[in-house]
């Protein structure tokens, strides 16, 4: 289902990306803080590019800690990377699927589907845009619910994340009033193997979930007609996790004012109303009281137990905040406020001094599930993208690259518990073009706090915090006339607040050259070193990896 779901998404993206209509920007805030959508932008040209391929390569991986093993692989491949930009529509696609097939009885065959697309397309002109965006992702996850990307070809410990979101924007005038909303509808699911801590216990893995989001306001901009801006607008969020039926649902009003300070400054400020509520069920429970474990090596939900409140916050919420535009390529908004009865801070930075340079710094803070954090940082990405792969395993690695937004989901990944949690952090990312070469680098923190229902098997998880560090570059550019070179690298820190876990550092680097051979056909080198170091194994994983091949775009 959750392959099926992906699949339709993604083409749904690449059939927004090909659709004649007009593209619009509407600006707002979500009702999830910081994360953003509506990174639409007008073009002023039309540009397509559209890359179908097929790759054939023999694959060598040499771990040599904890034990001396060498695996050999033939690696067969199929992809798409478009990017369709226009005043009508936008978007960006990179699919891939892939077979590993093993050689020696240690070796692990494996199928596998990863992509990420982004795209837009307006359904009336200056009224209605349609905007998707899917996910497909494989990494490793290990006993402690730690989700970091994979460095192994084949290794077991592999999981799989898939994720997607669609909905329309809308923007009318009405006077000097604007009215702008949006809805999203979106999935996620992940398939990872059962884990049991060190102490024995069940580890409990998300497994999929449904998001609904929509927000509306309506507001005038200062000296239109007021002196100041005044606005008022409403939002809603609900989730539904499958694991134990929870629920987040986040309801809210506000009113806000703009005061222009100077021509590039302004003061902002908001009052409102806001009722969150989390809730789970309780697990099937044995003759002993334990809690069952299901075939999928998840909890059981008791569908006959009350639904037991975990969370709760009723009343009202404030923010006040700075706006500072000295020029359309430099935006800075900070906000402080008390939310989720505490304070809460959130803002975003973006500054592009010229067509080559980007650099974005977004900070959250919001309540949902696995999924929602997920919907919300795929809405946030921009829809002109190129993606950075792992040139042994053909993973996505860290954030993508961009000149025309920022986005990374290292942190967004991170944790996969089931619980539902508070999620604090900052993610930032700076793209260079330096002649013809591109340059990124991304860097983030990402702070869970979980939230479980006392009473029931997540009560264990009830303030647990699980934080994850990250930071991510590359470097790619021609090499002659008919070569191109990739040198990339990551490093993932996770340390799990449980005492059961243990924390989980991985650190990679990989350079790829690719050299065209005649029109299409191009050959392939590869060399990547990847280190993981979990506190729940026995020794650290150190592998070396190298690949030769050959590839043919169509």
């Amino acid at each position: 289902m959750a392959i099926r779901l992906l699949r339709a998404l993604v083409a749904g993206c690449a059939l927004l990306a090909s659709l004649p209509l007009a593209a619009q920007s509407y600006p707002g805030r979500d009702n999830q803080g910081a994360d953003e959508a509506g990174d639409a932008r007008p073009q002023s040209a039309r540009r397509v590019s559209i890359d179908p391929y097929v790759e054939a390569a023999q694959v060598f991986v040499w771990q040599f800690e904890p034990f001396d093993e060498t695996l050999t692989y033939t690696q067969l491949a199929a992809g798409l990377d478009a990017t369709v930009t226009g005043r009508r529509n936008g978007g960006s696609v990179s699919l891939r699927y892939e077979r590993n097939i093993g050689y020696g009885d240690d070796s692990i065959d494996s199928d596998t589907l990863t992509g990420l697309a982004r795209g837009y397309a307006t359904i009336v002109p200056n009224a209605v845009t349609i905007e998707a965006g899917a996910l497909a992702s494989r990494t490793r996850v290990d006993a402690g619910g730690s989700n970091v990307f994979n460095p192994i070809t084949g290794d077991d410990a592999t999981s799989e994340t898939y994720s997607g979101f669609i909905g329309p924007n809308v923007a009318a005038r009405v006077g000097d009033a604007q009215i702008t909303g949006h809805y999203r509808l979106g999935y996620t699911r992940v398939e990872a193997p059962d884990f049991v801590t060190a102490g024995g216990t069940a580890v409990d893995v998300f497994d999929e979930s449904v998001t609904h989001s929509a927000q509306v306001r309506a507001g005038t901009q200062p000296g239109e007609p007021f002196p100041v801006g005044i606005g008022v607008g409403a939002g809603y969020f609900q989730e539904d996790v499958d694991n134990l039926d929870q629920r987040v649902v986040d309801a809210y009003w506000r009113s806000d004012v703009s005061i222009p300070v100077t021509p590039t400054l302004a003061v902002v400020g908001g009052l409102g109303y806001e009722t969150v509520e989390v809730s789970s069920r309780d697990a099937v429970r044995d003759a002993a009281g334990n809690p069952v474990i299901g075939p999928d090596g998840r909890f059981v939900t008791d569908e006959g137990s009350p639904r037991v409140i975990a969370f709760e916050a009723d009343g009202l919420i404030w923010d006040v905040g700075v706006v500072w535009r000295p020029s359309r390529r430099t935006q800075l908004q900070a906000t402080f406020g008390h939310r989720y009865d505490s304070e809460t801070f959130y803002g975003s930075f973006t500054w592009q001094p010229d067509s080559r340079t980007n650099f974005g710094i977004g900070v959250y803070d919001s309540i949902t599930g696995f999924g929602g954090r997920l919907n919300n940082a795929l809405a946030a990405l921009p829809t002109d993208f190129q993606v950075v792969r792992d040139p042994i395993t053909g993973d996505i690695v860290g954030c993508v690259t961009s000149l025309d937004g920022a986005g990374c989901l290292d942190g967004v990944l991170g944790s996969i518990r089931s619980s539902v949690f508070r999620g604090r952090g900052v993610s930032a990312a700076y793209s260079r073009k330096v002649g013809r070469m591109v340059a990124a680098i991304g860097a983030g923190y990402d702070r869970r706090k979980f939230i479980g229902a006392p009473g029931t098997v997540l009560a264990a998880a009830d303030g647990v915090i699980d934080e994850s560090y990250y930071v991510t570059g590359s470097v790619s550019g021609p090499v002659g006339r008919r070569g191109g070179f990739t040198v990339a690298s990551y490093a993932n820190w996770f340390d799990s607040g449980s005492l059961f876990d243990g924390d989980v550092f991985v650190l990679g680097s990989s350079a790829a050259y690719r050299h065209q051979l005649t029109r299409g056909l191009s050959a392939r080198a590869a060399v990547a070193l990847n280190y993981l170091d979990s506190e729940l194994t026995d020794a650290d994983i150190k592998t070396a990896s190298a690949l030769v091949g050959l590839r043919y775009d169509f």
